[in-house]
This record gives structure tokens, C-alpha cells and sequence, in this order.
């Protein structure tokens, strides 16, 4: 028995030890691999810009974790394509079920990226080519692809020596997925650049690789006739849809709390509906929910308080409920008597009752939330704690807000075991649970956006001043929105809060979904949409980071499935799935931190950053200068717009952008500089992305940038080209006689018509 799974980083420790086999086997298994390459295999994965490919890594493992064999494929998102770069297993050849099941999961990854190819390569099978011993291997192997349909292309000069020595040169193979849809001559060029330049970067010079591009002439590019398989034997289709799926854990005691009285809204029919909508979409894999011992409990919450919530439910009569209704002053050491009373020494409202059923329910809620965190550290991705009643207004040593235990924290604790943790709390209501229990902490980041306090439950914490006391300072986040919120305005604080979790560098994320921020909900004011829990998901899912999303609120249950699937859904395009067209994803440089406001220091910063690039003349750097002047002096009204990159307290880089006057949505990128001791690490990628954001964020459709044609401007041209900019206009000797301006011009989110299958 044996599953395959995607190893996405190298930071919980199972991914950490299934990586060391992988680097074990690439040197018994593949031994041309280079040292290099193999040393570096887990940074590929966390930051795959300067391989210029995205790399996919599937492990074969059995159930204790040995990895049986592997597969490594590169994804190229602008030119549409994917590149399998390794397949081995850990003994004999690709002979047998483990090898169809490692390549049959790469061609289903490929179909759903819906790329137009997939790409391999093979040592050829012709006598005389290669070693004698290593011929049969060869065989074997064509013949394993050539059951897919995957042959090599011919008539190209690809199989040309590099040196005449060089005798055994691979085939380029190309499987069309089962779509019998022709390669292109346009296209398989494209495809052949990029690999000689960025596989082969220190092997093959310019002229070698532009002589290879040159000699694919035929239109649509052969193939190999079939030469070890019949064609009606080949198993050319493909099941679209990426097998990777969420893990779901549900609270399955949770319908044993129902309180019946009028206008209770935390009922178990929530649950139902959330579900009925989940189950449709085919994104998520149930999970049994384990056991686990009361330490987790006691590790967020006081022992008197979890003791008086087991005691006083088990005491209550059956279907009866009692609610808080004096609420004396803590003293720690003196608390009430009386069992009426003392409900409200350990509750923060009137609402929340001690019933019988309410112990067994939050307990089972916590089992079912660190099932789903030792899901993440198993090797999911994402993990979804489907638990009622809710948990986030659970404090240290109290309960209210329908929540009995915080379940968000107790999972945050566990997870910190193995790395950072950041809490990302997106309940309409404010997470004061996490705050109480982790403010004085700096190794748990919580941040929560929320209604104002000032009208918005439980009113008595959420202010934007409360930032952690202690060690704990700075580590605290509240982003309180007015009472009439929209999905712009939300996505807006959004951006902040991800953009400080971003700063904070963890290994996990928390997130507490609410889906009471949705428009009619009857605990909230906004009006978020089916699209806007969409793109927040989208946007959640670009962290790069596993996931622990716990439910929280939402009580409107006529759109309260749909809401939640649209979340997932984007969640799982952007953590799974990632589109066609979209560039390479980057992981900001270590230490790193942003920021979107200029200060009174950064007009002398950035005259200094502008000018030791060498690229600017003086009257140029002080041009880049005034602009931060005229922010400060103007702010926003000025139409200039920063982020702002610093390390150490010192600023590496920077980008500028604005809107271009008189017109609807076109904006014009000003600046982008980095500090020549940051340069090459991906900073300046990171900070054209924050950019497209921003600009996307702000209605922007189409982005302008400008630079000079002199040859010392050739990296920065071939920047902008990489990142999906395309020369939309040349104006000759602009700059002086033989200097044109070049113009490059970009549609965020729009499909580039060069990725379109043609022949």
C-alpha cells in the first residue's frame, strides 16, 4: 500500500524527512543529478524565481512514511507547459504499479493546470548512441512513455552534441495529455528555450541554444512514429482535476447541543447547510476525527475555568439551560457560591447558557480541531475544522459568544510545537479570545478584522490600539471596519492584515472563518458576496503557507453553504490550481519587511538607494526624491503610491506607482529600484507583485511601465518580459538619438493569447 502526496516546503518535519529519501534516492537513482541541485531541492520549493520554473514534488510513500519513489515536474505558467524533470523509485525501474501511479498523478496534475504539454526527457534507444548496458534501460523506459502516447520529436536539432564527443543525447518527448491536439511549430519553440536556458543554463551558450530554437522548422513538429507499443494499446487519457483534496473534519457530536429557545442562532442546522454545499464541489477528503488528551486544553485555558464548565453542565437538568444573569467583579480567590450566580463569573454576556450538552459538544470540537492540525503537520496543505459551537470569543479563563473553548488557540499551541504560527481571525465579530489568551506572546501572531467595538459584540475589546503588552508587543493586530462594509473595502483590510502576517514569517496560518460577514446575515451589518468570499479565499491561499481554517460564525442559513464553498473554492485555485498565465510565484526574501506609507527619512533613502544602482542620472535620482516629497506634502491626493521595502531597518528596495490622469483604470509604474546588496534575491519581483495587487485592488485593469532601449537596460527589459509585460509601443530617439522609449503594457487577470493552443 502506498500514496502519493505533494510535498509543498520543506518546514514541518514529515516534509523535512520525506525530502532527505527523495535527495537519497536522485543519487543512487539518477546519478547525472548535480550536487547542487540536490542540496538545494527544499529552497526550489519555497522560492522556485531563480530556477524560473515552478516546481511540483510528488512523493510515493507508505503508510510509514518511506518514500517508495518520486516525481519532480516543473511548471512553466506563461508559456503553458510542464516539464517532468525526475521520476524514480527507490528500486529497480519505472516497471510495474508504482511508476504508472507516480506518472499517471503527474498527468493529472498537468490536466489540471491545464497546460498545453507535458514535456520529458529520454536517453535514446538506438544501438550505438549510449552505453551497450545501458540500452535496455533506455528500451524499457520509451516504452513505458510510449504507452502514454509520449514520443520523442523529431526532425530538430535538439539531440545535438555540444561538444563531438557527446554521443548519448536525450530524446525530447512530448505528451499531448490525450488531447490529439498537434505541437506547434510557435509553441514547441518557446518550449525548447526555456528549457535549454533555465535546465541547462550552465551548459548551453546563447548560440547553441538559439541554433537548436532555429532548426524546429516543421509546422505541426513531428513525432516518432510508435516503435515498442501498438497505438490501440496506449492509455492516452487523462482525468482532469488535481487530486489534491482539503481535509475535512467535522464535529460529529455537535447536533447533541441544540438549544431550542427562540432566537438561539447557533444551531446545528449550520453545519448541514455548510456541508450539503461542500460535499457538491469534490474538493475535500472526510477525515475521522482522533481523540486527544485534556493537556491541549489546559494549555490556553485555566484549570478552575475548565473544570467549572464540566462540572456545571453536567449538573444542569436536561433540556434546560442556564443563563448568566449577575456578573460580579473577579476575584480570583473569592468567587461566587451560589450555582445561579457564578455562570457569570466565568461569562462574558447574557446569551451563551450552561446546558448539559454543551461540555460533551466543545470538547468533541476540540478533537476535531487538532485532527485537522496534525493533518497540516501529515503534509496537507489545508485542513478545515467544520466544529460547532464556535470558539473564538473563549478567553483565558471565560466563555460568551456561543463559544465554550477556543478552538482556534488550542490548535495555534499545538501547531507551535513544530514552527510560527500566525491567527487570522475573518469572523464578523471581533476575536477577543485570541487576543486574552496570546497578548503577551511574540510567537503567536493574532490579527482580526472586524466590526467596530463601538457597535459591534462584544464592544469591550477590538479597539486598533490594543497591540499585546510586554513581549507581546507589536504582535497583536485589530483592524475594526465601520458598520457598512462592502467586498472592496474588506478585501482592502484584508490585504493589510495578510500583508503583517507576511512580515511575521510564520509556518502555519490559523484562520478563523466567519462567514457572518456576509450581506443579511442577522449578527452583522456587511454585505459581502458569493464572489467576495471567492477572492478573499484567493487571497488567503497566495500566503504560500499551510492552512488550519476553523468555522466560526455565520447564522444566515439560506446563504450560508454557498458562501462557504465559494471560500473554499478559491482557497483550494489558489493553493492547488494555479492558472495559466499567471507568472511565477515568489517567496518574499528572508527578514523582509513592507510597508505602504512614506516617512519624512525615505527623501533622503531613496536618493541615496536611486543613485547607487548607477543606472539613473543625477537629475533622474532627484526626480525619484521629489516624488516622496510630494506624498508626504500631499498624500494620496498627490496620485503617487509607494511600498516600500526594508531589512534591519534599513531600505532595500521600493516601488512607485500611480494612476495615469484621464482615464478610467490605466496606471502607470513609475519606479522600481533595489539596493545593489539586494539585488538578484527576487526582491524587485516581490515588489512589482505587491504593486499588481494594489493596483488590481484599487479597479486598475491595465499597467503601463516605461524604460530606455540602451543595451545596459536589456536585464530590465527582459524583467518586465518575464513578469507578463509586453511591448505595447516603441517611440524612437526619445531619450536622445538612438535611445528610444519602450513601453510595456499588462492586464492583470487576462489571458494571454500566445498561451492558446494553435498549430
Amino acid at each position: 500500500m502506498f500514496r502519493i502526496r505533494r510535498i509543498f516546503d520543506d518546514v514541518i518535519p514529515v516534509n523535512q524527512d520525506a525530502i532527505r529519501q527523495v535527495k537519497s534516492i536522485l543519487k543512487k537513482r539518477i546519478p547525472e543529478a548535480s550536487e547542487q541541485e540536490i542540496t538545494h531541492l527544499g529552497d526550489k520549493l519555497r522560492n522556485p524565481f531563480p530556477l524560473r520554473f515552478r516546481p511540483i514534488l510528488f512523493v510515493a510513500e507508505n503508510m510509514r512514511h518511506k518514500v517508495l519513489g518520486f516525481a519532480m515536474l516543473l511548471h512553466e505558467p506563461d508559456i503553458n507547459f510542464c516539464f517532468l524533470d525526475w521520476i524514480a523509485t527507490a528500486k529497480d525501474t519505472l516497471r510495474g504499479g508504482l511508476g504508472s501511479a507516480l506518472y499517471e498523478r503527474v498527468r493529472a496534475e498537468c490536466a489540471a493546470l491545464k497546460v498545453t504539454g507535458l514535456f520529458l526527457e529520454c536517453l535514446p534507444d538506438t544501438p550505438g548512441t549510449c552505453d551497450p548496458d545501458q540500452l535496455k534501460d533506455n528500451i524499457a523506459r520509451l516504452r513505458f512513455y510510449e504507452r502514454y502516447g509520449a514520443r520523442p520529436i523529431t526532425g530538430t536539432g535538439y539531440e545535438t552534441p555540444l561538444s563531438p564527443e557527446d554521443t548519448c543525447i536525450p530524446h525530447l518527448l512530448y505528451d499531448d495529455l490525450g488531447t490529439d491536439i498537434p505541437l506547434a511549430r510557435s509553441y514547441a519553440k518557446k518550449v525548447v528555450q526555456a528549457i535549454l536556458e533555465r535546465k541547462y543554463k550552465n551548459l548551453c551558450p546563447p548560440d547553441y541554444v538559439a541554433q537548436v530554437v532555429a532548426s524546429i522548422r516543421d509546422n505541426p513538429v513531428k513525432l516518432r512514429p510508435f516503435r515498442h507499443v501498438r497505438p490501440h494499446k496506449t492509455r492516452r487519457s487523462v482525468q482532469a482535476g488535481s487530486t489534491e483534496k482539503i481535509a475535512l473534519v467535522l464535529n460529529q457530536d455537535h447536533e447533541i447541543h441544540h438549544i431550542h429557545e427562540r432566537g438561539y442562532v447557533e444551531s446545528p442546522v449550520r453545519i448541514t447547510r455548510i456541508l450539503s454545499h461542500l460535499e457538491k464541489s469534490g474538493l475535500f477528503e472526510t477525515l475521522e476525527t482522533r481523540s486527544f488528551p485534556d493537556t491541549h486544553m489546559h494549555g490556553v485555558h485555566d484549570a478552575d475555568f475548565i473544570n467549572y464548565l464540566a462540572r456545571a453542565c453536567e449538573e444542569v437538568p436536561p433540556d434546560k439551560s442556564l443563563y448568566p444573569y449577575v456578573f460580579p467583579i473577579r476575584n480570583k480567590t473569592r468567587p461566587p457560591r451560589e450555582s445561579t450566580v457564578l455562570p457569570g463569573y466565568y461569562c462574558i454576556d447574557t446569551f451563551t447558557p450552561i446546558h448539559r450538552n454543551a461540555w460533551p459538544a466543545a470538547r468533541a470540537g476540540v478533537n476535531a480541531v487538532l485532527t485537522a492540525a496534525d493533518a497540516l503537520l501529515e503534509g496537507r496543505r489545508i485542513a478545515y475544522a467544520l466544529v460547532r459551537p464556535p470558539g473564538h470569543h473563549a478567553e483565558q479563563r471565560s466563555f460568551g459568544g456561543f463559544c465554550y473553548f477556543n478552538n482556534a488557540a488550542i490548535a495555534a499551541r499545538y501547531l507551535r510545537e513544530q514552527g510560527r504560527v500566525a491567527i487570522l481571525d475573518i469572523d464578523y465579530h471581533h476575536g477577543n479570545g485570541q487576543q486574552d489568551i496570546f497578548y503577551h506572546r511574540s510567537d503567536i501572531l493574532t490579527v482580526s478584522i472586524h466590526g467596530h467595538p463601538a457597535f459591534a459584540y462584544p464592544y469591550f475589546t477590538g479597539f486598533d490600539d490594543e497591540t499585546g503588552t510586554g513581549e507581546g508587543e507589536g504582535f497583536n493586530l485589530n483592524l475594526p471596519l465601520d458598520e457598512a462594509v462592502d467586498g472592496k473595502i474588506y478585501r482592502s483590510a484584508l490585504m493589510r492584515a495578510l500583508a503583517r502576517v507576511a512580515d511575521f514569517e510564520p509556518d502555519f496560518l490559523v484562520v478563523c472563518l466567519g462567514l457572518d460577514t456576509a450581506r443579511h446575515d442577522p449578527t452583522g451589518t456587511w454585505s459581502l458576496t458569493p464572489k467576495d468570499f471567492f477572492r478573499n479565499g484567493q487571497m488567503i491561499g497566495k500566503t504560500g503557507l499551510p492552512l488550519l481554517v476553523v468555522q466560526e460564525g455565520g447564522y444566515n442559513t439560506r446563504n450560508l453553504g454557498n458562501n462557504a464553498r465559494h471560500f473554499f473554492e478559491g482557497l483550494a485555485e489558489a493553493v492547488f490550481a494555479p492558472t495559466r498565465g499567471r507568472t511565477l510565484s515568489l517567496a518574499v526574501p528572508k527578514g523582509m519587511h513592507f510597508r505602504y506609507d512614506p516617512v519624512p527619512e525615505d527623501v533622503e533613502e531613496i536618493r541615496h538607494l536611486v543613485a547607487s544602482t548607477g543606472f539613473f542620472r543625477d537629475d533622474e535620482v532627484e526626480i525619484a526624491a521629489q516624488l516622496v516629497q510630494e506624498r508626504l506634502e500631499k498624500g494620496p491626493a498627490g496620485g503617487y503610491f509607494f511600498v516600500m521595502a526594508s531589512k534591519a531597518g534599513r531600505l532595500a528596495g521600493y516601488g512607485c506607482y500611480g494612476p495615469i490622469p484621464c482615464t478610467l483604470a490605466g496606471y502607470d509604474i513609475y519606479w522600481i529600484a533595489v539596493a545593489p546588496e539586494f539585488q538578484g534575491k527576487g526582491l524587485g519581483q516581490v515588489l512589482l507583485t505587491k504593486m499588481e495587487q494594489l493596483i488590481t485592488e484599487a479597479g486598475g485593469c491595465t499597467i503601463y511601465v516605461e524604460t530606455a532601449s540602451q543595451q545596459k537596460y536589456a536585464p530590465t527589459r527582459a524583467f518586465y518580459a518575464r513578469c507578463g509585460y509586453t511591448v505595447a509601443a516603441t517611440l524612437p530617439d526619445f531619450y536622445s538619438p538612438g535611445d528610444d522609449k519602450v513601453i510595456y503594457r499588462k492586464s492583470p487577470g487576462k489571458k494571454n493569447p500566445d498561451h492558446q493552443r494553435t498549430v
